[in-house]
């Protein structure tokens, strides 16, 4: 199999999994998988996709483009979509990755990420949080997202959960005067760092953490409680 992957994650799930599958990854993909880079998730350069000569495309529905997709499509490449908003719909999706990618046995890393979040103790509390992910405008997670569901289940309710958008604008007092528990700071798509994002939030607890913890599904899920959770509890103190 030649795969191209134009989703982070899945480049990360194919390069464990399946490192010789891997011919071509986005800009955005770890900087450590060694493959020819084929633009943006956003703006991929179609013919360096096409020059790869790839079997197969992954993609997903949120992060990629659907003309993007079809134009792929209509060039005769295979074109593997997935959708994935919450923890318990990542494995069954991951499972038919690295099976389309030519896997012949299910992964160990993927029975040890399902079986770390089924034995997940219920949480002693729940806070409630806001997660902006851009700024210049502030913009927050709404309603069903994949991250959304992985805080809710480390004991963290998005207080913009039910918001008609999933990922709408809000002004930053607005943001203020939810008063959440803990403000939490990913560290993409926005790069939020100690000095770029916890001074809008003067008086509020803020949680700087790891995007790929939050956002990605594949092998970082084996970790992302441990993870996650760390940096949620270190900010309540």
């Amino acid at each position: 199999m030649r795969v191209v992957s134009l989703v982070p994650s899945l480049t990360e799930t194919v390069a464990v999994t399946l490192p010789g599958a891997l011919v071509g990854a986005t800009d955005w993909c770890p900087a450590d998988v060694d493959v020819p880079r084929v633009g943006g998730t956003k703006n991929p350069a179609l013919d360096r996709v096409l020059a790869l000569a790839p079997d197969m495309v992954l993609a997903n529905e949120e992060e990629n483009r659907a003309p993007d997709l079809a134009a792929l499509t209509e060039a005769g490449v295979e074109v593997l979509v997935t959708e994935v908003r919450s923890v318990p719909q990542a494995f069954p999706e991951l499972a038919r990755v690295v099976t389309a990618c030519g896997a012949r046995t299910r992964p160990r890393w993927l029975d040890e990420a399902e079986e770390t979040w089924a034995r997940l103790p219920e949480p002693e509390e729940r806070r409630q949080v806001v997660v902006p992910i851009w700024r210049r405008p502030w913009m927050v997670l709404g309603r069903d997202t994949f991250a959304g569901d992985v805080l809710a289940r480390l004991g963290h309710d998005n207080v913009y959960a039910d918001a008609a958008e999933r990922y709408p604008r809000v002004p930053v007092g607005e943001l203020k005067a939810a008063a959440p528990d803990v403000v939490v700071l990913p560290d993409e798509p926005y790069r939020f760092t100690a000095a770029d994002g916890p001074e809008a939030f003067e008086g509020l607890r803020c949680a700087l953490v790891s995007g790929r913890h939050l956002t990605w599904y594949g092998p970082s899920l084996t970790e992302a409680p441990r993870v996650l959770g760390g940096a949620l509890r270190a900010a309540r103190r």
